[in-house]
């Protein structure tokens, strides 16, 4: 007779973690909604016992990076942010138009259509198949003889379709169908290629022109591209590459010949066509108004201007040229930015937050009573101090922890005489590290869920591998700018 197991030690063992799940779901929940609450009502009594400028101008700042720290989402911690920042100030109800408008024009709104145009030109490029030209064009490069080169290739795919959508998963989910098979066949495991996309990913957000956070960087400082690129993008580049070259490869011996390894289910090659004469068209036109859009904007330092009236031209020929007509084009652009529509409203809030923010004057406060001791205190110093914050204590949308980090540090960044390259590197640091570590993030776990892979240690071993070098490199470049 076949005795059939007991179940009983299983379940016993399952259900106290399934009920400690719950309670910190549970608990989670009500500390956002107590921080929000008591957020608001301080506020409010703030507002009333208080007049501008005033240090309590911060409390709603640090109700917003309590709620970040929670893993609050990002459109409701701004708008408590906003709410809470409201009520400290209280203006009159005459202000308010003024305040609306100031709000509307501020440079933060306009990074917020920026981001609404990538959207459109992201949405063009999946449909009329130019993103997978640009993959499979860049896959040829693979050569099973030659594994780095491989593994080159295929980052290299990863990081120029990042760079060219603008986003992280979006743009290495269309990316994944052709790389996915091509690593497959050459024998990568599920961990290895996983790595190799998200080094790539990395990699291309780091470059992409018109990335709002990288646009956020260049408006903050006030620098065009080229010296975006030079002084703060290329260390994070290069760093993210060399150590694909030597961390995929160790990673491959470890995961392969075991569960890890691709099995001929996981990927249908055979879905995988050729792309069509029209895209390769559509493709080549893209990549030379993005060759001439990035020169235009190198040249002139023109910042904004150069995204606000590009990525529209980017998203409308493209689509005419890959094949989809009037109609179909203005679909697509519409589906696009509606996708983002929610980055666009947090863009719009964020911009009555800072409006407001700079009514109260609270680092007008700090710098009149210890503007002197931060002089002390060294450009070194301070800005390896805003960094560590920025990477550790301002979680969220990257764009939003440029504009935020600027906002509430950028005055007293220039009463420690930080230079701008040394705050660029700040900037890029404080927005960019905790996409390698020290905690998974959403990056980590798009690259593996694409991958389809399940070690997140091999991931976070990959991307420690990248933080530590580069926490190096860019202390050591702010500390060769400060001198």
């Amino acid at each position: 007779m076949i005795s059939m197991p007991d179940t009983r030690k299983v379940e016993t063992a399952t259900a106290p973690t399934a009920g400690t799940a719950n309670d910190r779901a549970t608990a989670k929940r009500a500390a956002i909604w107590t921080i929000s609450i008591v957020g608001i009502a301080a506020g409010a009594v703030t507002g009333i016992l208080t007049e501008p400028p005033t240090l309590w101008g911060l409390m709603p700042m640090l109700v917003f990076l309590a709620l970040t720290l929670l893993g609050t989402n990002i459109l409701l911690a701004v708008v408590v942010t906003a709410t809470a920042t409201a009520l400290v100030l209280m203006p009159a109800p005459a202000q308010w138009g003024d305040i609306a408008i100031s709000a509307v024009a501020n440079p933060v709104t306009l990074l917020g259509v920026v981001t609404l145009f990538g959207g459109a030109v992201g949405e063009v490029l999946t449909r009329t198949d130019v993103a997978r030209v640009i993959v499979s064009q860049i896959m040829r490069l693979t050569d099973a003889a030659r594994p780095r080169r491989s593994i080159f290739a295929i980052m290299l795919a990863c990081s120029l379709v990042v760079a060219s959508l603008g986003s992280f998963t979006g743009s290495l989910a269309i990316a994944a169908p052709l790389v996915i098979p091509i690593a497959a066949s050459l024998g990568y495991t599920r961990s290895a290629t996983a790595a190799m996309m998200f080094l790539g990913g990395g990699a291309g957000l780091a470059l992409a022109p018109f990335a709002g956070a990288n646009i956020a960087i260049m408006t903050s400082t006030g620098v065009g591209y080229l010296d975006y690129l030079l002084i703060g993008a290329l260390p994070l580049v290069a760093i993210s590459l060399v150590t694909g070259l030597v961390a995929v490869p160790r990673i491959q011996r470890k995961t392969s010949g075991g569960p890890d390894d691709y099995s001929a289910e996981d990927y249908p090659t055979a879905a995988v066509e050729p792309p069509t004469r029209r895209a390769n068209i559509a493709t080549i036109v893209f990549l030379a108004l993005l060759t001439t859009a990035i020169t235009a904007s190198i040249v002139s330092g023109a910042g904004l201007t150069v995204p606000l009236i590009a990525l529209p031209v980017f998203a409308v020929v493209t689509a005419l040229v890959g094949g989809l007509s009037g109609r179909d084009t203005a679909r697509t652009i519409a589906r696009g930015m509606w996708r983002l529509r929610g980055m666009m409203a947090t863009f719009l809030l964020l911009s009555l937050v800072f409006v407001l923010f700079d009514l109260l004057q609270p680092f007008q406060v700090i710098i009149d009573a210890f503007g002197p001791r931060l002089v002390q205190f060294g450009p070194f110093g301070f800005s390896i101090s805003v960094a560590l914050l920025g990477w550790v204590g301002i979680p969220g949308a990257t764009a939003a922890q440029v504009l935020l980090i600027d906002q509430v540090f950028g005055s007293l960044a220039q009463t420690a005489a930080v230079t701008t390259p040394m705050w660029i590197l700040v900037l890029l640091f404080g927005s960019k590290a905790d996409t390698y570590g020290p905690l998974p993030n959403p990056n980590m776990m798009g690259a593996m869920g694409l991958a389809r892979s399940s070690n997140m240690r091999s991931i976070l071993l990959t991307g420690w591998s990248v933080l530590a070098p580069s926490t190096i490199a860019y202390f050591g470049l702010v500390f060769l700018f400060s001198l």
